[in-house]
């Protein structure tokens, strides 16, 4: 069983950015694969990150490549996502998510566990 919990979303101007935090419990922290998602209003959940269990694989959604960086710090059970050039269309909530060491996945179905979720606002 492992117990997520995101924090650092807010609101920012455009061109702003923010840096997303996920706590995780547990000791086996460092056997999951994390990824980071997002929704949007009126949308459905999509994939925005993912970096595997040891940090030495990551990748990134089209619409984020180049200006989000996931990372994660396993003696301190987090996993990190950057965002920089923030524009409205990254207005969603947030969520991070973990997986089996080796999914490195973009689908939600191969997620098992979830946090509840950080807003974030991106103002004009």
């Amino acid at each position: 069983q492992v117990q997520l919990v995101e924090s650092g979303g807010g609101l920012v101007q455009a061109g702003g950015s923010l840096r997303l935090s996920c706590g995780a419990s547990g000791r086996t922290f460092g056997s999951y694969d994390m990824g980071w998602f997002r929704q949007a209003p009126g949308k459905g959940q999509d994939f925005v990150a993912l970096i595997s269990w040891s940090g030495g694989r990551s990748d990134y959604a089209d619409s984020v490549k180049g200006r989000f960086i996931i990372s994660r710090d396993n003696a301190e059970n987090t996993v990190y996502l950057q965002m920089n050039s923030l524009n409205a269309e990254d207005t969603a909530v947030y969520y991070c998510a973990a997986a089996p060491a080796g999914s490195s996945s973009t689908r939600m179905s191969q997620y098992y566990y979830w946090g509840q979720g950080t807003q974030v606002t991106v103002g004009s």
